[in-house]
């Protein structure tokens, strides 16, 4: 997977990097977006944006390239990725939480209309 998902010697850096610090900062972005009622589309902007700092990141303290469009497209998979689940993990608890005479919860991620409401 060297050379496909990361470009560091090991898949300890990119773990950390990109899933941990960057996954925990896109579920974060994710958690405000479905908080402020925004669209999704917003979310994918910031990490579109948040990419750009994971690259940085990588490049900054590791040594990797910074403007590498492969890389950049993998991390940033990740990221939506990352922000999606904590977007609709947030957005069913407030589902739950606001209308709960209307929605009940199916998942972590995803709610449904009770029957006979």
């Amino acid at each position: 997977m060297q050379g496909i998902l990361y470009e560091e010697p090991s898949i300890f850096l990119f773990l950390l990097v990109t899933c941990v610090m960057g996954g925990w900062a896109a579920w974060m972005a994710g958690r405000a977006c479905a908080k402020t009622w925004r669209p999704i589309a917003f979310l994918v902007f910031y990490m579109l944006l948040l990419g750009i700092a994971v690259r940085f990141i990588h490049f900054a303290l590791f040594g990797g390239t910074m403007l590498t469009l492969h890389y950049y497209v993998v991390d940033t998979i990740v990221l939506i990725i990352f922000g999606t689940l904590g977007y609709r993990y947030t957005r069913t608890n407030q589902m739950i939480g606001q209308y709960f005479w209307l929605y009940d919860k199916v998942s972590p991620f995803s709610w449904k209309e009770k029957t006979g409401a």
